[in-house]
């Protein structure tokens, strides 16, 4: 596979674990010169699908993230199940949209994530699972798949993410403004692209939780998998005095480069949050956890809006670029717009850069495989804390 332009099915499911979302994205390169890293990709969004879980999986992937104890044999299965799924999903695409990949980049189901080093039978290890068995997508699609994208950054001293940076870089820096690019998953990240900036000036970390916490406790309370539009929030009051004691935890203070997963923000988490908010009404619990989200990735972006361009000693950054599934939550949008106002910021949508919000994760593995393909490296060191750059992913054939 030499050709020049590809297309390229991107794979995401996140740490909400609602569904799988797929990008079909054609990729050219431009042969009439070198192709430099970072380049700005020709890239054009053919189409873009999301699938929902069955009730049975969403349910088993959530019991199996960061669990204490688990079947190996469960485990086993599940790897498999969801390779049949991500196929399933790709091929149900490509029918839809009328086209057919050439390759696959499938991010794959994140089970366990530490980025930070822990004691494990004599030794420190980081360590990453993202499950979802891409010999089974290779085979059913009849394509190769790029798969398990984060542990050669972490082989290299990162922490594995995130790893969207490097699409950001790619679609949003511009040579007058400085740019806060966030994204709101079931984990909140953002990566911080001054004017002018060259990819070593980019700061990119997650800053808490996205709709993981809201997620959690609208189903727990309300028996709904999320807070469609942010209605429930909308009808709640803001416990502030919760949101003050959950924002003195030792993830919020912790210097980037940093990431999370539901390791931070999970069960045992929303466990605390919810005890903290037990004589609340229903209503105030999801306001506050909402609140939570939009105040943390406020928290996060301070420092960063504070610091002025030592070139035109104007503010760094004008314009935050929201994207992810919280971009549908139009109370967390209001919450987040209240928040930015002091800062001076401009609130706009990925959507108007020509990525969907909830596509762009799922773009973005499609971007990061097409690089794999062509054996460039595409993590981000700035963002991730690795020592050198690194060709991210494992490679699976028909």
């Amino acid at each position: 596979m030499t050709k020049k332009e590809m297309i390229v099915a991107g794979v995401m499911s996140g740490t909400s674990a609602d569904g799988i979302n797929v990008a079909l994205v054609r990729m050219g390169e431009d042969s009439s010169r070198a192709r430099t890293r970072f380049a700005r990709p020709n890239l054009e969004l053919l189409g873009h699908a999301e699938y929902s879980y069955p009730t049975k999986v969403r349910a088993a992937v959530l019991a199996a993230m960061n669990a204490s104890r688990a079947s190996v044999a469960d485990l086993a299965r599940l790897n498999f199940l969801l390779g049949e799924l991500y196929s399933d999903a790709v091929l149900a695409a490509e029918r839809q949209f009328h086209v057919k990949a050439d390759l696959v980049g499938c991010h794959g189901q994140t089970l366990y994530h530490q980025g930070e080093p822990q004691r494990f039978l004599g030794r420190n290890l980081v360590a990453t699972w993202q499950t979802g068995e891409a010999a089974i997508v290779a085979a059913r699609v009849g394509v190769p798949v790029v798969s398990d994208f984060r542990p050669a950054d972490m082989a290299a001293g990162g922490k594995g993410a995130p790893l969207v940076p490097f699409l950001d870089y790619m679609l949003f820096r511009d040579a007058h403004v400085g740019r806060i690019v966030q994204n709101v998953g079931g984990i909140a990240n953002l990566s911080a692209i001054p004017a002018g900036a060259s990819a070593n000036d980019v700061v990119a970390f997650d800053t808490g939780p996205g709709n993981m916490v809201i997620d959690a406790v609208t189903e727990k309370l309300f028996g709904q998998p999320f807070d469609r539009s942010g209605r429930i929030a909308a009808s709640g009051r803001v416990l502030d005095n919760v949101i003050k004691k959950f924002l003195q935890r030792t993830f919020f203070k912790r210097a980037p480069p940093k990431t999370a997963g539901r390791e931070e923000f999970g069960r045992e988490f929303v466990s605390e949050f919810l005890r903290s908010c037990e004589r609340s009404h229903k209503q105030d619990v999801v306001a506050t956890a909402t609140a939570l989200t939009a105040r943390s990735i406020a928290d996060a972006v301070r420092p960063h809006a504070a610091k002025n361009s030592p070139s035109t000693r104007k503010p760094a950054f004008q314009e935050m670029i929201l994207s992810g599934g919280g971009a549908k939550n139009s109370t967390l949008v209001s919450m987040l717009t209240s928040e930015l106002a002091p800062l001076g910021l401009r609130l706009r949508f990925s959507d108007e850069f020509g990525v969907p919000s909830a596509a762009k994760e799922a773009v973005a593995f499609a971007v990061l495989a097409h690089e794999t393909w062509h054996r460039r490296p595409s993590n981000v060191p700035s963002a991730t804390g690795a020592k050198r750059a690194a060709v991210l992913g494992k490679i699976s054939y028909p």
